[in-house]
This record gives structure tokens, C-alpha cells and sequence, in this order.
């Protein structure tokens, strides 16, 4: 009998006790049962049937714990086996398989915690790819179109009289869809050091894969025309410095004036940074005010920042000094969306590279992007030659 069985006949017989003391003492008196008697009696026999209720549930539970026992006679239970993200890669080409790594947010704040295949590579398309940095990155499961609405217009409040009807104002939607277009490499690498425990393939594929695929994704949500492509955040971007200068430089005054082209609302969001080249950097760099003091602070373990705002370094964007391109762009970058869909997928091949004792690795990553607002991000375009 379980000890909680034994704990609600306790209660019952308790409660029992209480009862039979009531009409005792009524019986003693020679009397009947008062109004506030009968009252706690009922109160009592309330709580009794509720005992006699959990005994049962208890009992009918520890009937079918001892069915499933004795079913169970002669099956051992199978411990479930722990792989880590390198015996998963090793594993695919014994099985020629596949596997998909996602997303793990890493909530410790023990620096031992280890990453997942897919947060190396990442960390990997990072370094090569800030538009996977800046940006808001939006992970799905799928890859289905991803609508995101967006608001494109306030409406208008007006001063109302007394007495008087307040006039309708309407705000205004508009949106942006997310597709999900592929993105893929293969990397071979031999039989011999895929089976080797002393090769750190997890650290080669991340590194390989990390710095192709961030490469050609960063160049893509850069500069992607959203044909067959993300639209990029320099595509969707609007004009706000319109450089004066015949070779294409912009001056301290223009970079300066970029920042107050940005719709006023953005320019108060936590995100609003410079984007630009190393070339376009170094232009940057130089610039000085009226007493010859450099505007462009060099932070030591920070982000360096110009005018007050932190500069991001972006290989994809056009050189300063190019006529007609937009090298300089300042505003709210997470306003520009990434959709990632399905996470990281790798799979492998014995076959493809047979004859040359190669084991044949495909890693695809789905992704698209768009800016929600064009105002949100303002450019310095050179003038056409």
C-alpha cells in the first residue's frame, strides 16, 4: 500500500471520529441534532467522500503500474546515445545521410559551454558577412513565404472643438515578403581524415563552409536586386547625400549631413550605425573638423564610431570615389530583415568523388532579406561622372 493511501485512510477515519463525537454528544444531551450540528456534519462527509475518491484514483493507478510491469517482463530499456556535432558529421559519411544543424541560443554564461555545428558556422559567416550581424534574423522551421507587415504611415490627430466630431485618420500598412533561396557549396575531404579522431572536422567544415556561404549571403543581402535574390539593403535604401565633389569623395559636412536625412523617428532606435568599405573607411578616417581634430574615433575593443554613431564594415558596398554608387550608408540596419529557413542542412557522399577516395560534403542555407521602411537607411551617392 502507497504511503499516500495510507495518509488519506488517516484522514478518513479522522473525520469518521469527528462524526461519531457529534451525535454522542447529541445522544448524551438527549437531544437531537442542532441546525449548525447537521451543518458540520455535512461539511465532514463531504470531505469523506473526497478521501474515498483519491483512494481510489490512487488504487486503480497502482493496479495499472503493476499491468504494465508484467507486460513489460523481458524488454530492456535502450539508454538514448549523446553525439556531439563532430560524430554527426563522421556519422553522414558512414551513412551517407543527412542532417540538419539549427539554431541554439547559448544561455549560460560559462564560456565552456560548446557551440553547435551551426553556431560556428555562423560565427564564421559573421566574420565575413556583418549583414548577418546587424540585421534582425528571423529563424523558421520552413520555408514558405514569410509576410511582414509594416507601418508606413501614421495618420493625422487634429484639435477637436468641443462638442465637436473628431475626424477620421486612417493609418497606412504595406508589407514585405520572405522567401527562402538556396544557398550551397561542396567540400571534399578524404576517407582517411574523416574516420581520423585526431582531425577536427567540425572546426574545418564550419570554417570552410562559414566563410563561402557568409561571403555569398552578405553579398546578397548587400546588394541582391530581388530577382531571384533578397532584395539588399543597399538596393532598398533611399538617397539622402547627393555628393557635390567631380571625383566622387564626399566631404565631413556631407557625412555629417547623411545622419539628418534618416527619418527622425529611426534615427532613435537602438541599431542606427554607418556602413561602408574598408576603402570608403579609410576615406573616413581622415576627415577632420575646423580645428583639425579627427572625427573618426578608433575604439579599442569597441566598434569604432564617426559623428557620435558606430561604423560597420561591409566588403560588399561600393568604394568612395566610384561615380554614381552608393558608398556610404547610415540608419537603423536590424529595419533590414533575414529570414533563415530550416536551419543549417549538410549531407554527404561516398559517390560523387568514389574513385578518389573522397567523401563528399554539401552544406545548404536558406535565406532572404528586405528592408521593412526605405527611410530607415539613407545613402551617399557620388555624382555621375
Amino acid at each position: 500500500m502507497s504511503e499516500f493511501v495510507k495518509a488519506q485512510q488517516e484522514v478518513r477515519a479522522n473525520l469518521t471520529e469527528q462524526i461519531r463525537e457529534t451525535i454522542d454528544a447529541a445522544e448524551a444531551e438527549g437531544r437531537g441534532l442542532a441546525a449548525e450540528e447537521l451543518e458540520k456534519i455535512d461539511r465532514i462527509e463531504a470531505d469523506i467522500r473526497k478521501a474515498d475518491e483519491a483512494i481510489a484514483v490512487a488504487q486503480r493507478n497502482e493496479e495499472r503500474k503493476a499491468e504494465a510491469s508484467l507486460a513489460a517482463r523481458g524488454f530492456v530499456v535502450a539508454e538514448q546515445e549523446e553525439r556531439g556535432d563532430a560524430d554527426v558529421l563522421r556519422g553522414l559519411a558512414e551513412t551517407r545521410g543527412m542532417h540538419t544543424f539549427e539554431k541554439r541560443d547559448i544561455v549560460s554564461s560559462d564560456n565552456t559551454v560548446p557551440k553547435s555545428f551551426f553556431d560556428q558556422v555562423f560565427d564564421v559567416a559573421r566574420g565575413v558577412g556583418p549583414m548577418l550581424v546587424e540585421s534582425e534574423i528571423i529563424y523558421t522551421a520552413t520555408g514558405e513565404d514569410l509576410t511582414i507587415p509594416t507601418l508606413t504611415n501614421y495618420g493625422t490627430a487634429t484639435l477637436a472643438a468641443e462638442g465637436s466630431a473628431v475626424s477620421e485618420s486612417d493609418v497606412t500598412y504595406s508589407r514585405i515578403v520572405l522567401g527562402s533561396y538556396r544557398y550551397g557549396q561542396l567540400i571534399q575531404v578524404s576517407r582517411e581524415l574523416v574516420t581520423d579522431a585526431g582531425f577536427d572536422i567540425e572546426a574545418h567544415l564550419a570554417t570552410a563552409f562559414g566563410n563561402s556561404l557568409g561571403f555569398a549571403v552578405n553579398l546578397a543581402l548587400t546588394t541582391g536586386d530581388g530577382s531571384d535574390k533578397p532584395n539588399g539593403a543597399i538596393t532598398a535604401a533611399s538617397t539622402g547625400v547627393i555628393g557635390t565633389a567631380t571625383d566622387g569623395v564626399f566631404t565631413a559636412d556631407e557625412a555629417i549631413e547623411l545622419q539628418y536625412t534618416l527619418d527622425p523617428m529611426a534615427r532613435m532606435l537602438p541599431g542606427v550605425k554607418y556602413m561602408a568599405n574598408g576603402t570608403t573607411i579609410g576615406k573616413l578616417r581622415t576627415l577632420k573638423d575646423d580645428a583639425g581634430n579627427y572625427l573618426y574615433q578608433v575604439n579599442v575593443g569597441q566598434a569604432d564610431s564617426f559623428a557620435g554613431y558606430e561604423v560597420v564594415e561591409n566588403p560588399h558596398m561600393a568604394s568612395t570615389g566610384t561615380a554614381g554608387e552608393a558608398a556610404l550608408a547610415f540608419g537603423h540596419l536590424p529595419s533590414y530583415k533575414v529570414r533563415m529557413a530550416g536551419g543549417l542542412e549538410v549531407a554527404s557522399s561516398e559517390d560523387y568523388a568514389f574513385n578518389a577516395n573522397l567523401v563528399t560534403y554539401r552544406a545548404i542555407m536558406r535565406v532572404d532579406g528586405d528592408l521593412t521602411h526605405a527611410s530607415h537607411i539613407k545613402l551617399f551617392t557620388s555624382i555621375s561622372s
